[in-house]
């Protein structure tokens, strides 16, 4: 893929990450899902201001490597609406203190605090960890890195557990991979990455589908959930090998 040309500046191309994101919130919106899932919460519509501060400030575009997640964890994005959001990391190196809402349709047992929550998301302490320890500062970080999510979405059955995409209906997995990989690719064309590395494999099948033919190396490494028994002896060093291993500089 070619970089950017000079009609993206910083200003405009931040302005159309702002339009993509609204548009992809919108798009999941009128989406409909089937039991088990009976509570979406949907960051880029109640925590908009707080995604906002996060592109405005960090996303300007070129961008060398764009890493992409999932979706948004329980104790992470949902409560921030950051990808990977936890909240130490949102507020003390990240510095966003935006105005967090609530979902319309809000799960007794998962509830939406915003900045006020005390919980840590494992993953997100362990990826923004990585990216505080390697860079120092976020603009060291953000000069040639940016984080995303491919699906917006939380979804939560009725005794409150997590549900992740891949484990949904083939019929809403369908209509809900339509509009994710149309606005992965819209914010690829903007943001230009030479890589887009998917953190776990279901992010990187899922950006290999959307850039096909786009020219984007598309490449995964181990995501750094708990759930994920090689994350918890050495993230790091696995995470660091595989992007060795994709050909990407890491200083």
């Amino acid at each position: 893929m070619k970089r950017p040309s000079s009609s993206i500046t910083p200003r405009t191309g931040t302005s159309k990450l702002i339009r993509i994101a609204d548009d992809l919130s919108k798009d999941v919106e009128s989406l409909r899902f089937s039991a088990p899932v009976t509570h979406v919460y949907n960051p880029l519509l109640y925590a908009r201001d707080s995604y906002v501060a996060y592109l405005l400030k960090y996303a300007t575009p070129p961008k060398e490597v764009v890493f992409l997640g999932m979706n948004p964890g329980p104790w992470g994005m949902v409560q921030t609406g950051i990808p990977f959001g936890e909240i130490r990391t949102v507020q003390d190196w990240l510095r966003i203190e935006s105005h967090v809402g609530r979902p319309a349709k809000e799960h007794s047992g998962r509830p939406v605090v915003g900045m006020e929550c005390r919980r840590s998301e494992v993953s997100g302490r362990r990826l923004w960890g990585w990216a505080r320890e390697t860079f120092g500062t976020p603009q060291g970080f953000f000069k040639r890195f940016f984080i995303l999510n491919y699906c917006p979405l939380a979804f939560f059955d009725e005794a409150g557990r997590n549900r992740t995409p891949d484990h949904m209906p083939i019929k809403d997995r369908i209509a809900l991979y339509v509009v994710c990989d149309r606005a992965l690719k819209r914010t690829t064309e903007v943001l230009q990455p030479r890589h887009v590395i998917g953190i776990g494999r279901f992010a990187e099948e899922r950006a290999r589908k959307a850039l096909e033919g786009t020219g984007i190396h598309v490449a995964g490494v181990p995501h750094p959930s708990p759930a994920n028994p090689a994350a918890n002896k050495n993230w790091v060093g696995l995470f660091v090998s595989a992007l060795t291993g994709a050909g990407i500089r890491i200083r």
